[in-house]
C-alpha cells in the first residue's frame, strides 16, 4: 500500500485553512451568541466544539495514516 499525494496535498491545504475556519466560526458565534434562545446557544457551543474536535483529530488521523502507510 502506498501512500495518496492527491490525500495528502488535500490534507496539507487542509491544514492551513482549518484554523481560519476555526477563527472565522468562533468570531461569529461570539458575535450571535447573545441574541439567541438558551437552548439554541447550547446547541451552538456543543456543535462548534464537536466539530472543532472532529476536524482536528481528523487531520491528525489523516497525516498519521497517509504518510505511514496504514
Amino acid at each position: 500500500v502506498l501512500s495518496s499525494l492527491p490525500l495528502q496535498v488535500m490534507l496539507y491545504f487542509n491544514v492551513y485553512y482549518f484554523p481560519v475556519w476555526f477563527l472565522a466560526e468562533g468570531i461569529m458565534l461570539h458575535l450571535k451568541y447573545h441574541l439567541l434562545p438558551w437552548h439554541y446557544q447550547f446547541l451552538l457551543v456543543t456543535a462548534f466544539l464537536i466539530l472543532s474536535l472532529a476536524e482536528g483529530s481528523r487531520l491528525y488521523l489523516g497525516y498519521l495514516g497517509n504518510l505511514q502507510e496504514k
